[in-house]
């Protein structure tokens, strides 16, 4: 009877294992499913992030290039530069007309002027 309950010692030792390593099983199994959700979701969210962007790839792509476009806007410094370089080349051409004329109405001034400048 000792053996007899040696063996069911034993064998309740092993089935004691058996129950114990189903318990560890079932926790290694629900963790593996909690990790395949996770990588499930993250395997969906990353599709969906492809799908949009492929959707809206240049608005997506206008995000990255608004920053140097808001430093440096092309066309309107273009165009401002463009404006000012068209007053400046007016005011020029009028002070050379005013000079011109001046030198037209009034030689013998500009002579003595030159004269009183030399001195």
């Amino acid at each position: 009877m000792a053996a007899a309950g040696a063996g069911a010692g034993g064998g309740g030792g092993s089935s004691a294992a058996l129950g114990d390593g189903g318990a560890i099983d079932y926790s290694v199994h629900e963790a593996w499913n909690e990790a395949t959700n996770v990588y499930l979701l993250v395997v969906l969210a990353s599709l969906a992030l492809l799908v949009y962007a492929r959707r809206n790839k240049r608005r997506i792509m206008r995000i990255f290039t608004l920053p140097p476009a808001a430093e440096t806007p092309p066309e309107p410094n273009f165009y401002d530069s463009m404006k000012k370089i068209r007053l400046r080349q007016q005011l020029e051409m009028y002070s050379i007309a005013r000079k011109y004329e001046q030198q037209q109405q009034q030689p013998p001034k500009q002579t003595e002027s030159v004269q009183l400048s030399v001195e």
